[in-house]
Order: C-alpha cells, then structure tokens, then sequence
C-alpha cells in the first residue's frame, strides 16, 4: 500500500482547508458545516475542531447527514442507513458540505436532494 499523505501532511492540510474557510467566509454566523456520512464526518470534524480552535468567540454550526437512499446506486448493493443530525435551520445560511472524496460530484448531488427534502426551497 502507497502513502499518500502522513499523519502530519494531513493535519497539515486540514489546517489549510480550515484557514481557507474562516478567510473565504465573511461571517461564519451564517455558515453552516455539515459533514456527510459515513466516511465525511470523520474529516469534516476535524476541519470543524479546526475552525473553533482559529474562531473560538464565533459560534460554528455542524450537523450530519446521511445521503444514503438518495444515492444512484442505492440498489447495487444493501446499504444500511446512518443517523441524520442538523440541530438548526439552513434556511438563509451558506451551507458548507464536507465529505472524504470529491469526484464525480454524485455525493454532493444526493446531499443536495436530501437537504431539499428537509428544507425546500422558498418561493418567490
């Protein structure tokens, strides 16, 4: 097995994405981190613990959600469902959705329809 990143190289580039966030985002009083299961919570709390440790006086707003039964390949194989926890509202928030692995886009598509489904959007 090949080595990516060590352990170090990682938290060094979780820091970076934290720093990236807390600059890119004007007030984090609007934001809202949400980590997509399974394997995304893992990381996305980490970027998370990072961002209160850099902002400790702003208040950070993190949920999960579980895309599983919104994916397009639910039926490929028995999937077992995992929790969904958002404790507030996205609704007029920048909604910032981390996972493990960014590729196709087919992820944050499914986490796009079950947010949807929670809260959808407003009519003009």
């Amino acid at each position: 097995m090949q080595t990516l990143l060590t352990s170090q190289q990682l938290q060094l580039t979780l820091n970076r994405l934290a720093h990236q966030l807390i600059e890119n985002l004007d007030d984090l009083n609007n934001v809202v981190f949400i980590g997509l299961q399974p394997r995304g919570i893992h990381v996305s709390k980490k970027i998370v613990e990072i961002i209160k440790e850099l902002s400790p006086k702003q208040k950070i707003q993190y949920g999960i959600l579980d895309i599983t039964f919104y994916r397009d390949d639910v039926r490929d194989e028995l999937h077992i469902a995992n929790n969904t926890d958002i404790p507030f509202s996205i609704e007029d928030k920048k909604v910032i959705l981390i996972d493990d692995v960014l590729y196709t886009g087919r992820t944050i598509r499914a986490a796009l329809d079950a947010l949807q489904d929670f809260w959808p959007p407003r009519q003009n």
